[in-house]
């Protein structure tokens, strides 16, 4: 009896479901982290945030594949006084199988414009998150898209 009460302990034990793993409560760490060094105008802290692979769509520009081209575009930007970069996930999405997840949300930036001028955009961004070996999620693809209205062309 002491056996069959044994091998029930065991078999119950191993039948627990596995423990659940609070996914989005990391990325939101990780978007958090991100913000920061955006805030600190630190680029590089900013592309770490991002895979050797990813690649970023920026308005007007084109695409950016892996870290050392989204770094050199992203240089200028952050380096600018008037920079400023705020973004907030409403919608975060995790797949079942905890490896990739997606945030979207609005975000708010101020820089110069071409004359120096400050300029203050805003609109919405999408960021795709991949959970690599190790634990840490990395960006793969991140894109933003402003809010405001095209300028007139010129006469």
């Amino acid at each position: 009896m002491r056996l069959a009460l044994l091998c029930l302990t065991v078999l119950l034990t191993a039948c627990k479901p596995p423990e659940q793993v609070d996914y989005a409560h990391e990325i939101r760490d990780v978007e958090a982290a991100r913000l920061k060094t955006a805030a600190a105008k630190d680029v590089d802290a900013y592309v770490n945030y991002f895979a050797d692979d990813a690649s970023m769509l920026m308005p007007n520009a084109p695409l950016l594949t892996g870290k050392q081209p989204i770094k050199e575009e992203l240089k200028p930007l952050m380096s600018d006084p008037n920079f400023s970069l705020s973004f907030l996930p409403n919608k975060l999405e995790v797949s079942k199988s905890g490896d990739l997840a997606f945030t979207q949300g609005p975000y708010k930036m101020t820089f110069s414009d071409i004359r120096g001028n400050k300029f203050e955009d805003e609109g919405k961004y999408l960021t795709v998150w991949r959970k690599l070996p190790g634990g840490t999620w990395k960006a793969v693809e991140d894109t933003f898209i402003t809010d405001l209205p095209l300028p007139p062309p010129p006469n």
